[in-house]
């Protein structure tokens, strides 16, 4: 093949360049998670928040509401399999937060040939499988949504998996076309994170008090037993690297 027929790589869509990212990351440190969110809303073009609805992300959503923060597009995953719970909890929110918040279904033929390829459950027969039905009921989804932005925002943690442990504040995600990806609550505790929901009174889904420190589609959460680590309820057949469902595990260059 000819030099002539290679075709250059899509460039990143961020609106910082490498040197501005280290920059912004340091100063991301100092900032209070309203002020990163602020900062983000007024860097980034249509930036979206994508919510699950889990307890981090309805910090964030306070935060959102309390601090005044404009012009980010809030968006939520319907996978189809959600717990009644999830919800519930969704119906709060829009009773609570004046937020217009968009649900985003998956692809109705995409969904038909993951059925037809590994069956309802097939989930639990092999990673191959359960990775697929989260490319089609999660991934794709969110991959069409990000098309539209330069950056997007999440409830990550550095404490909640260890596969989030070296995580920075600020990330060029490149599996998304190079947008910037903000990790606002990166450096808080569990204990953190509920002690605001207590004194802010934010509305929570009712399973984290039966034992769900992480919520994600009902055949795929369970609830822990004492002692166990916070995501052992996440695909609890499988090792711990390879709990994630593909949403925050891109590869990030070095």
């Amino acid at each position: 093949m000819s030099a002539d027929t290679l075709t250059a790589p899509t460039p990143p869509r961020s609106p910082l360049s490498w040197s501005e990212l280290g920059h912004w990351e340091r100063a991301l440190e100092n900032m209070t998670t309203g002020e990163r969110l602020h900062w983000f809303a007024e860097t980034v073009a249509e930036p979206v928040f994508a919510t699950s609805f889990g307890v981090e992300d309805m910090v964030l959503l306070d935060i959102l509401h309390q601090a005044g923060v404009q012009g980010f597009r809030i968006v939520t995953l319907d996978t189809g399999r959600l717990p009644q719970a999830t919800y519930d909890l969704m119906d709060r929110v829009i009773e609570r937060y004046p937020l217009p918040i968009d649900v985003i279904a998956p692809e109705p033929s995409a969904l038909s040939e993951l059925l037809r390829t590994y069956g309802p459950n097939g989930f639990y027969r092999s990673i191959e499988a359960r990775k697929a039905c989260c490319e089609v009921r999660k991934v794709q989804g969110l991959r069409k949504t990000l098309a539209r932005t330069q950056g997007w925002v999440t409830g990550l943690r550095r404490q909640q998996a260890a596969t989030r442990l070296h995580l920075p504040f600020l990330q060029l995600d490149m599996d998304h076309g190079g947008i910037l990806k903000l990790n606002p609550l990166l450096q808080w505790t569990e204990d953190e994170v509920w002690t605001y929901v207590r004194e802010n009174d934010v509305p929570y889904n009712r399973l984290h008090d039966e034992g769900y420190p992480s919520i994600g589609c009902a055949p795929c959460t369970r609830a822990i037993r004492p002692g166990e680590d916070i995501r052992a309820g996440r695909w609890w057949w499988e090792n711990p690297e390879t709990k994630e469902c593909g949403l925050h595990l891109a590869p990030q260059p070095t």
